[in-house]
């Protein structure tokens, strides 16, 4: 049958849509967006809970703020939740109205005030971003939270987030100096702190700040003494609107961008804020303590604490041994190693800085004699430590930390560990019983769950495992959050110690008391009277009939529910995504999804194609169709049907889902880097198999899906083919008819020319016949077809290199990998070809000779999709990457080699794919090149830009080329063009179309260190 068109079911309103026409009238300058996939991909956040906005807006100033919020006013309907980076974990952000999305373009640190030791930027500024910028200078903004790759000033301020170090550093609002904001009625609200006298002053006054200080103090100092019995005495003591703060009794002054930072924006949008800077200490010291028992580790960290330790942080053996299945834990394993006959289950990092090396080295000292005569005599449950004074190994072992979040969600089954009662907070003295108490509650439900925090503060993240697809267990994620909410107040603390209430509010009246709580609604009411800001989240209004959200209210899982299950099946790397959002990652040089780098688009990610999938998934499901299966083969139609379809103008949200899919490079950096490894190219190739049984494919796709098969026959006249390629009519026709640009040329000589005197005949039978010393000498290369056809060099210079350690050389006939099949969603075409390729290299692998590939991503082809397309059909046949090959060659040979004298580093480009599917890749040709006396530099770079033949696509040239300005661009312009070594086929031509240089391959390199005497 035919796949029917699938139609999203919630429209933009008619009241909201004559809204957002009259902000493209106006002078609104930034995007406004509401089409059905740019809704849904804001409408799920870091949280369970799913929201669907009406729209999402983009505004590029403080003006456009003002423009949104003032034309409302005609538009009492029309609210509005401002958002950041997405990383609440409560569903702070989530509305049905707007979405006021400041990431994408007010996102500029607009001065650094060294002298005074402030910084002034804009709300959309991410973290690191920020302490990019300022560690030049010696300083950061110090509020350390685990999201600080993605996460926005403006989310930080509006949730007045915290983190690592906060005895020490304090949260968010300790460092705001001041604060430019919009209000609800579009005014521009300047919040810094004014002596009492000066606030009473302007509050007899006349306009709205006036009304926003009256009752300000009112409230901040009229009910002092209350507030003060009411909020617990603790570090985090997160409430919403922080009256306490709010008025300094101390010196006698009214700041109102206390009360905002905390308000989850439920008062004003912030545009800019003017925030204080800390120095960075000039040495720095990490503790790995190591316990028998995570109660163990919870009871020994006030002592850790009491010893004035800048931060103590904790993680217990489920965190540590999910994160020991990651790629990140190859970057660590040797600062937390295992204890001989001992299991590690609780950890403590206990970090010390100093500005006076003798002094830290001290307290080290005198903390190691400690821990050692624990260890001996069994006190504390301490079993080991290690200790590090190296920055970047800190910084390594802090990231394991930040990622512990995504990685509990890992967890095998459809229970997953879920956010709701995860930021605790309890006076620390207390945390251990508070802890153990926690854990015979999870217990008695018979639940798993993982444990990390901040115990210095008191703060302990837990994440219960549950299936929120089944409507019993969500009902249990209800009964928990109001048994902990007991909990913490027997222990002296409270529900949101560092994460925000957002759809925890319901427990907003319980805890201020109906009194203060009246005092919140008061604040709500000066700031926002007619409930625009996002309505429910903190409180409502006085005197307003608005609820406020509820932990009840509607989940992600609530619409998973209704996917069938054969669906889910077969986008089961879509159903994994749990919304942590590290594919947002700020940092340009982190190989992690480059299309949502380039464009700043949500739904060109891992997570908001995962949105994607799942909803039209979810809505091909309620279409009628066969619900016990789902693939290409049950869509099977007609030529002249997918004609029809792709003329007709009717909606369709499958156009939007592959308007998303296409953007994909398809480099599967976030198969690796993703915690819970969700794979888009995986899900993007099975959407595609199925939309075009719809509709008409573009011609491009079958040129790169046929790429392995004209590529031998053009090669057979090279040179022939190659004018053709070069004359700029066949260019603009190609561009035309097939929209593909820049169109690479055959290699001259051939492979085969330059093969034919370096490596031996293939002959089956021959290898079979050689005895088992005989096949140790003996290399077998497998082709590819870029490297072969288009940069036969490296193939023939691979052969060379292995002549020069003394091997045999064989070129195995070239058989097709697929890889370019599979990209483009042929997935029956890919299925044979790797049915074919496999029955081949599973033959010559019984010669038991090593086989080896000169590009990573195509060898890795092998490994990966193959697997999963053959299953087990595949066959037991290994092709070895050159540098695993090269680390397999006896260390005798290395020592036979001339040495020269040590020449100046060299730098490695590795390719994106390679070095997050073989997190040791890079380390291992440091290693080989050390064999040779040659320093190699690892250069951090993202993605090139090209990826196999997206560069060449005329629709996404320009993405390419941005992509590759991105981080390649600076790090190539460092170095000479004979110093660079690139990994990848496609790396080595992106750079050679843009440089207008080719970069050699490591292999080359070696090659002419081991052959130059």
């Amino acid at each position: 049958m035919s796949l029917p068109r699938v139609a999203p079911q919630q429209s933009v309103s008619s009241q909201y849509q004559r809204y957002l026409e009259d902000v493209n009238a106006a002078s609104f300058t930034g995007d406004i967006e509401y089409s059905y996939g740019s809704r849904l991909a804001v409408a799920t956040d870091n949280s369970v809970y799913q929201k669907l906005p009406q729209a999402v807006v983009f505004p590029r100033s403080t003006e456009d703020l003002q423009c949104l919020t003032r034309l409302a006013n005609n538009h009492p309907e029309v609210k509005f939740s401002a958002r950041g980076g997405g990383t609440g974990t409560n569903g702070q952000s989530l509305t049905d109205g707007i979405v006021v999305d400041t990431s994408r373009y007010m996102n500029q640190i607009l001065e650094i005030n060294l002298e005074e030791r402030w910084v002034r930027v804009q709300s959309g500024v991410v973290k690191d971003q920020l302490n990019d910028a300022l560690r030049p200078h010696g300083y950061f903004f110090s509020p350390d939270l685990s999201t600080s790759n993605r996460a926005t000033i403006g989310g930080m301020i509006s949730t007045d987030a915290s983190g690592q170090g906060s005895l020490v550093y304090g949260k968010t609002s300790d460092h705001v100096l001041g604060l430019t904001s919009v209000l609800a009625n579009g005014e521009v609200l300047d919040t810094h702190p004014l002596s009492l006298d000066e606030a009473q002053a302007l509050s007899a006054q006349d306009d709205t700040l006036s009304a926003i200080l009256k009752q300000v103090i009112a409230t901040a100092v009229g009910k002092r003494e209350e507030i003060l019995a009411k909020f617990p005495r603790m570090n985090r003591f997160l409430t919403g609107y922080d009256l306490e703060h709010a008025f300094n009794a101390d010196n006698q002054t009214i700041d109102i961008s206390r009360l905002i930072a905390g308000s989850e924006g439920s008062l004003a949008m912030v545009a800019e804020a003017k925030l204080s800077l800390t120095p960075i200490a000039t040495h720095k010291a990490l503790v790995n303590i190591k316990y028998d028992s995570f109660e163990a580790a919870l009871r020994h960290a006030p002592a850790m604490v009491a010893a004035n330790a800048t931060s103590v942080e904790t993680v217990d053996s489920k965190v540590l041994n999910l994160a020991k299945t990651d790629i990140i834990w190859h970057s660590i394993a040797d600062l937390i190693t295992d204890v001989p006959d001992k299991t590690l289950l609780g950890l403590n990092m206990v970090e010390y800085n100093s500005n006076d090396e003798n002094e830290i080295k001290s307290r080290i000292a005198q903390l190691e004699d400690e821990l050692t005569a624990a260890a001996k005599s069994g006190d504390s449950g301490v079993i080991g430590y290690q200790v590090t004074f190296d920055k970047q190994d800190i910084s390594r072992i802090y990231a394991m930390r930040k990622k512990a979040v995504g990685l509990l969600g890992k967890t095998e089954g459809s229970k997953k560990p879920i956010a709701f009662a995860e930021d605790t907070a309890v006076p620390p003295e207390n945390l251990a019983d508070f802890i153990m108490a926690f854990r015979d509650l999870l217990d008695s439900h018979g639940l798993q769950y993982g444990m990390f925090g901040h115990v210095d503060a008191g703060v302990l993240h837990v994440r219960p495992a549950l299936d929120l697809c089944d409507v019993e267990q969500e009902q249990l994620m209800h009964t928990l959050s109001d048994q902990v909410v007991a909990l913490v107040a027997k222990y002296g603390g409270l529900m949101w110690g560092e994460h925000g209430k957002g759809f925890r509010s319901e427990y907003g009246p319980e805890f201020f008391g109906q009194s203060l709580f009246t005092e919140l609604r008061k604040i709500k009411t000066a700031f926002d009277p007619h409930n625009k800001m996002n309505p429910g989240k903190i409180c409502t209004p006085l005197e307003s009939n608005a609820q406020l959200v509820k932990v009840s209210d509607t989940k992600r899982a609530t619409y998973d529910r209704t996917i069938p299950v054969a669906f889910k099946t077969a986008f089961a790397p879509a159903m994994e995504c749990n919304g942590n959002g590290l594919c947002f990652n700020y940092d340009t040089t982190s190989p992690m999804c480059p299309s949502s780098k380039i464009t700043r688009d949500r739904r060109h990610s891992p997570k908001g194609r995962a949105g994607l999938i799942r909803e039209w998934i979810r809505l091909l499901g309620e279409s009628g169709i066969r619900t016990d299966k789902l693939s290409a083969e049950q869509f099977r139609t007609s030529w002249w049907q997918r004609f029809k379809n792709s003329r007709s103008s009717e909606a369709d949200f499958s156009h939007e889902v592959l308007e998303a899919m296409n953007g994909c490079l398809a480099c599967k950096s976030c198969s690796s880097q993703c915690p819970v490894k969700v794979d888009v190219p995986e899900f993007r190739a099975t959407f595609l198999s199925i939309y075009y049984q719809r509709y008409l494919r573009p011609a491009k796709d079958y040129m790169v899906a046929n790429i392995e098969r004209l590529a031998p026959w053009l090669a057979t006249m090279p040179r022939v083919t190659n004018f053709f390629l070069k004359q700029p009519l066949m260019a603009k026709f190609i561009e035309k008819a097939l929209g593909y640009v820049d169109t690479p040329l055959l290699s001259t000589p051939t492979l085969k020319q330059q093969a034919a005197s370096v490596t031996e005949s293939f002959d089956l039978e021959k290898l079979k016949g050689l005895s088992a010393e005989q096949r140790q000498n003996y290399v077998l290369i497998v082709q590819d077809p870029f490297t072969s056809y288009y940069d036969a060099q490296v193939v023939a210079d691979l052969a060379r290199l292995a002549r020069a350690l003394g091997k045999t050389p064989v070129l195995l006939p070239f058989k097709p990998n697929g890889k370019p099949e599979h990209v483009k969603g042929f997935l029956s075409r890919f299925a044979q070809t790797a049915s074919s390729t496999s029955a081949f290299l599973n033959d010559i692998a019984t010669t038991d000779i090593p086989m080896v590939g000169a590009d990573a991503s195509l060898v890795l082809c092998y490994r990966d999709e193959y697997k999963k397309a053959l299953g087990e059909r595949r066959g037991s046949f290994n092709v070895l990457t050159v540098h695993e090959w090269l680390a397999l060659i006896p260390e005798s040979v290395w020592q036979g080699l001339t040495k020269r004298e040590q020449q100046a580093p060299l730098a490695l480009f590795s390719h994106c794919t390679e070095k997050t599917a073989l997190p040791t890749s890079e380390k291992q040709w440091q290693q080989i090149f050390a064999n040779v006396n040659q320093p190699l530099e690892i250069i951090s770079v993202g993605c090139c830009g090209m990826a196999g033949t997206y560069g060449h696509e005329a629709d996404q040239k320009a993405k390419s080329l941005g992509i590759y300005s991105l981080s390649w661009e600076q790090a190539v312009g460092k170095f000479k063009p004979e110093q660079i070594l690139a990994t990848g086929y496609s790396c080595r031509s992106q750079v050679a179309r843009i440089e207008a240089f080719k970069p050699r391959h490591p292999l080359q390199a070696l090659l002419t260190i081991i052959t130059t005497k």
